[in-house]
């Protein structure tokens, strides 16, 4: 398996422009890893997102990658070139870095607060119980409640299953008497790449694990 420490894997473009054009109009899906996503990077190695496969073969066939990692993971068979009857082909690899011109010191992105990616941060666990519960049992608890000038931002904000979401009620855990099992925490970036995706391949998570925070922020 190849990760962040390996040789990066150069994408050089074909010198045939017109099977690289042809590639877009006859794409078709791959047969297998329908919910297969691909990791996109600045050219700074910087994770920016997931991206489907049809946006990868888009930088592909327009030659706006710059390097890859990993083994391909897709082929994907486009159009067939009039001068050469060859059906065009391209192999798609799981981490993909793309051209342009990206700042160094560029801010990484605030993650964006929904029920999912928050009840994913506290793997699905109430924080109150510590039970673990389906997505659909779970709620999201204000430590500081709203009424008493708590924010709607993750550092204030847990899993909490709909029994002691009731109990607590409109008060503190303190006041509750209902200690916190793990304190709320912002994920990084890196952070909720991870949380987001539940098909990631193992190239992808050595290449993320690399990026994540030297020290633990919780337990």
């Amino acid at each position: 398996m190849e990760t962040a420490n390996a040789p990066l894997r150069p994408l050089h473009s074909g010198t045939d422009a017109d099977a690289a054009e042809a590639a877009l109009p006859a794409i078709a899906a791959p047969g297998r890893l329908p919910g297969l996503r691909l990791l996109a990077l600045d050219a700074h190695g910087r994770a920016l997102d997931w991206m489907s496969w049809q946006d990868a073969a888009c930088l592909y066939a327009r030659g706006a990658v710059a390097w890859t990692l990993g083994d391909p993971c897709l082929e994907v068979h486009g159009g067939i070139n009039r001068r050469s009857g060859r059906r065009s082909v391209l192999q798609l690899h799981p981490i993909i870095a793309a051209r342009g011109h990206v700042r160094p010191a560029a801010v990484a992105p605030t993650p964006t607060l929904t029920n999912p990616a928050l009840f994913a941060r506290d793997q699905h666990l109430c924080l109150y119980c510590g039970r673990e519960f389906p997505r659909h049992a779970l709620t999201r608890d204000h430590v500081l409640p709203v009424s008493k000038g708590g924010r709607d931002v993750w550092e204030n904000v847990v899993a909490a299953c709909f029994q002691c979401n009731s109990r607590k009620g409109n008060r503190t855990p303190q006041q509750a008497g209902m200690p916190l099992l793990a304190v709320p925490y912002r994920p990084s970036w890196v952070e909720h790449l991870i949380l987001s995706n539940r098909n990631i391949l193992a190239d992808q998570m050595a290449f993320l694990k690399a990026q994540l925070p030297h020290h633990p922020r919780r337990h």
